[in-house]
């Protein structure tokens, strides 16, 4: 969950230029590119942390599509710029040929002179760019790529069509002395079946919490079939692969803490006044506390004193508070505090499975 704030995810379009370590961040974040997850308030950061392919993407697409097309048959001549050549078009400093293809959304939020003074900052000092990402989902693919000393990063959203719907460039930073400080407590992963990891890592390219130390290692997780993480109308709930899925417990532990009257969000749309939506919090000893969070509204199977075995169902996955599509949020913090407390590497009983952005994982037999 993120306590940093976000923008609902309707169809906005926002664009951000900020000063961080002597160059700019550029974040442009569509309707297309609505955000997957996260409790926030609305007082901090905006959603640049976090574009995310889903429902929003579902009703824009076949707009979106056909105005590239139509762009595209007026540029003949022009090369096209498709993620096999996108970083070498972006080297070059061929820009035009870069914001030629934003979708127009994107053109309203940025003006080529400002995505050029961007780009050359960001490019300062970089020799090279080598991808570290690729996934597909919900006709959306992301492409992330890294400078030669990993301290510089750039994302960016392609449509089927090669419209680029997204752009986000931002510094790196890594975090050496927590990352390889692990929980005491062995963790199982608190569902069944296969799951994909949306957001996970240790850095902000594979996981947009990873920034911020009360969430640095928090999970975001979806179902996907085929691609996609729902199937049927995308402003149901009930269309997610993830949506009603029981939740169980991941390790022995005491409930400190839950909600269960927070009702589940229009996918696409989020409830920042609720941040974490319906949670359980469970004390497992050794100032090692799991969050799971968004949960399904009235699904809450434990009250607070529960004692509880690794297994014990404790509810459904959810779309409530700060979500803009049912999926699981999970961290273990060191304490109970939702937004205060500093998120912990998660020690996995299963420590064969990667748990990082992109990665299919297998949770408990069905």
């Amino acid at each position: 969950m993120k306590r940093e704030g976000h923008l609902k995810s309707e169809q906005h379009t926002h664009s951000k230029l900020q000063n961080r370590k002597g160059w700019k961040v550029l974040a442009i974040t569509l309707g297309a590119c609505v955000i997957l997850s996260a409790c926030g308030n609305s007082n901090s950061i905006t959603s640049d942390q976090a574009e995310q392919q889903s429902a929003e993407q579902a009703s824009n697409n076949e707009a979106s599509e056909k105005s590239n097309q139509e762009q595209n048959s007026t540029s003949e001549g022009t090369a096209m710029v498709t993620p096999d050549n996108f970083v070498d078009t972006l080297m070059k400093g061929s820009i035009e040929d870069i914001y030629r293809q934003l979708s127009p959304q994107m053109k309203e939020a940025i003006t080529l002179e400002k995505l050029k003074t961007s780009a050359d900052e960001f490019l300062e000092g970089v020799t090279s760019l080598d991808q570290v990402f690729a996934a597909e989902m919900n006709n959306l693919t992301e492409f992330a790529w890294k400078d030669q000393t990993g301290t510089k990063g750039i994302r960016a959203y392609f449509t089927e069509a090669n419209q680029i719907d997204g752009l986000l460039i931002q510094p790196l930073e890594t975090h050496e002395d927590t990352d390889q400080k692990f929980t005491k407590t062995e963790f199982h992963f608190p569902l069944k079946g296969e799951w994909y990891v949306f957001w996970g890592g240790n850095d902000v390219m594979s996981n947009y919490h990873y920034e911020h130390e009360t969430q640095r290692y928090a999970l975001d997780i979806i179902r996907s079939k085929e691609g996609f993480s729902y199937n049927g109308d995308a402003k149901v709930n009930a269309s997610y692969h993830a949506f009603g899925e029981p939740l169980y417990a991941a390790a022995d532990g005491t409930v400190v803490e839950i909600k269960n009257d927070i009702p589940d969000n229009v996918p696409g749309e989020m409830n920042p006044e609720e941040p974490a939506g319906n949670y359980v919090i469970i004390d497992h000893g050794k100032g090692e506390y799991s969050i799971t969070a968004h949960i399904k509204k009235g699904s809450v199977s434990v009250k607070k004193g529960d004692k509880l075995k690794q297994g014990d169902l404790i509810g459904e996955l959810g779309n409530s508070g700060n979500s803009s599509e049912a999926h699981l949020h999970f961290q273990v913090s060191d304490g109970p505090d939702l937004f205060t407390s500093r998120s912990m590497n998660i020690r996995w009983a299963d420590q064969s499975q990667q748990f990082t952005r992109g990665n299919t994982v297998q949770g408990l037999p069905e």
